[in-house]
């Protein structure tokens, strides 16, 4: 077993250890299960939100969309493919519009499904101070504080449609780490996903918490969700391994759909969540502009 082989199955359990861990806190203490939690509570996760914004903005743009345009463009040459169409940056957009897509269903799906008596207590909740927003009441409006997770709507259903979809977004993140060709680029890109992806977890399990959904399904959701990533993983190595005639060229465009993704998780999905709400905005910036550093850093030494 070379090398590299040995870094991505670290990284695999690596991944997989540390999300159950960071996803079975808040299930196990009490803390957590505070609907309209401490102001201290929301600070902290916003900020450390921002910072995984940071860390994956880096990602995305220097290491991950780099290789993948590196490794494309390769490929194309040595199969003589002259196009005046962008075809590397197409096969992007069809991983982000992948992903975009697939969420959309299941969103549309969830409010398709969801009875009118389920809808009657959130529209009562609203009228309370507790509708759907970024985690405010009556006596916390005017802090300007926001959670990562929305905790106002705590329905086991719609619980589970976001375990679904972030459990989509996993497995391509795990893509990224198995399609990488050299050890840095593996460590590196496993910063990123680890950073967010504990976030993430440790959000959903929250969700979970507050939604009154049973111990053992929450156990059962989030390491499910952990095995995602490394699935992914799996994938990548296999593609890589299986050393077939085509296999760089699939890396490659696996590269480009993982690529998308990321994409769609920076800019759609964390960037906007954490920047639109109020409150400590320059804050904010600075710990996504700390999360950007310490990856560019990373990038610069490696």
């Amino acid at each position: 077993m070379d090398y590299l082989l040995q870094v991505k199955i670290g990284a695999l359990f690596g991944l997989l250890l540390l999300t159950l861990l960071f996803g079975l806190i808040p299930a196990r203490i009490k803390w957590f299960r505070d609907t309209n939690g401490t102001e201290l509570h929301r600070t902290v996760l916003s900020l450390i939100s921002c910072f995984a914004g940071g860390v994956f903005l880096a990602a995305c743009l220097l290491d991950i969309i780099p290789d993948y345009l590196s490794d494309i463009s390769a490929e194309l040459d040595v199969r003589k493919v002259e196009t005046s169409f962008p075809l590397a940056e197409f096969i992007m957009a069809a991983g982000f519009f992948m992903v975009l897509i697939l969420e959309r269903i299941v969103l549309n799906c969830r409010e398709a499904a969801v009875s009118q008596e389920e809808r009657s207590p959130l529209m009562a909740d609203n009228r309370n101070g507790h509708g759907h927003g970024h985690g405010t009441n009556p006596d916390l409006e005017g802090s300007g504080q926001h959670v990562h997770v929305d905790f106002q709507a705590h329905s086991p259903f719609r619980s589970f449609m976001l375990f679904l979809s972030l459990s989509l977004h996993s497995v391509f993140e795990g893509l990224a780490i198995g399609l990488q060709s050299t050890d840095s680029k593996v460590l590196e890109i496993c910063i990123a996903i680890l950073v967010h992806k504990t976030i993430i977890v440790f959000s959903l399990s929250v969700k979970l918490v507050q939604s009154a959904v049973r111990p053992l399904w929450v156990a059962a959701y989030i390491s499910v969700f952990a095995m995602m990533s490394p699935i992914g993983i799996a994938i990548g190595i296999s593609v890589m391994e299986a050393k077939l005639a085509e296999g760089a060229l699939i890396q490659a465009v696996l590269e480009g759909l993982a690529a998308g993704t990321f994409i769609y998780i920076t800019f759609l999905e964390i960037l906007p969540h954490e920047l639109n709400s109020p409150g400590k905005q320059l804050l904010k910036v600075l710990f996504i502009l700390l999360g950007f550093s310490i990856m560019a850093a990373l990038t610069f030494i490696g």
